[in-house]
Formats: structure tokens, sequence, C-alpha cells
């Protein structure tokens, strides 16, 4: 049972980082949301940026580095890990890492959408040079 679960909708801030660590294969992935966070002197809206570390492992690590770009949507279900330790001078420091088990695409980046209307003008000037 995974005691604290989260579920985080959020672009992708930069590129996935893959890395191997021992026989370990896992993804870095940093997520940005921006929250409404009421209205400024001038009546204007304001916004509260958060960004959060997620680790993804494996296959799924994988995945996500392979097929996602800074700027993609992602919506991750991660679990919540205590990473607790006593530092050099014998003071108690506590952390936490959110392990993605689970990952869907949302909404396609700005990189992506430009690489999927290349794609298709691609495809468009293919096909008419077929046709000549």
């Amino acid at each position: 049972m995974n005691s604290f679960t989260i579920t985080a909708v959020g672009n992708l801030a930069k590129d996935p980082e893959l890395a191997v660590k021992g026989d370990t294969t896992y993804a870095r992935i940093c997520l940005v949301g921006n929250d409404y966070a009421g209205k400024d002197e001038q009546g204007n809206a304001r916004e509260a940026v958060t960004s959060v570390w997620f680790v993804a492992f494996e296959s799924l690590g994988e995945a996500i580095a392979r097929n996602a770009r800074k700027g993609d949507q992602l919506i991750l279900q991660a679990q919540v890990r205590a990473n607790n330790w006593t530092d050099k001078e014998g003071e108690k420091q506590y952390d936490y890492s959110f392990v993605v088990q689970n990952f869907r695409f949302g909404a396609p980046g700005k990189a992506k959408r430009e690489q999927l209307a290349a794609r298709r003008g691609e495809s468009e000037i293919d096909a008419l040079e077929t046709e000549i």
C-alpha cells in the first residue's frame, strides 16, 4: 500500500533527463504548474509558479524520456517517499522523492506542435511530389 500518492498535472520545465546508475535506468522530470494567486494592486491577475521534481524508473522513465519534450503537459501519479538522513554535523535532514507510478500525456508543448506541423508539411510535400 502507498500511504501517500499524488496526482500532478503540469508542463515539463525541460526535457526529461535519462540516466543510469548501476543496473537502474531512471528519468528525472521537472513539472511546472501555474496557479491563480489573486490580483495585484492594479487588479491584474497574479500567478504562483510551482515546480516539482519527479523520478520515473526503468521502462516508465524510458518512455517518458523518449516521447516527452520541454513544454509538454504530463499527468503523473506518483508515490511520495521519505528520504531522511543525518548530515556530517549530526543534524537530522528530511526530504521527499516523488516516484512516478503511472502517467498520461496531456497537451503537446510548442516544440512538439512544431514537430508535428513539420511532419504534416513534409507529408503534403511528399504527396505532391509523388503526384508529379
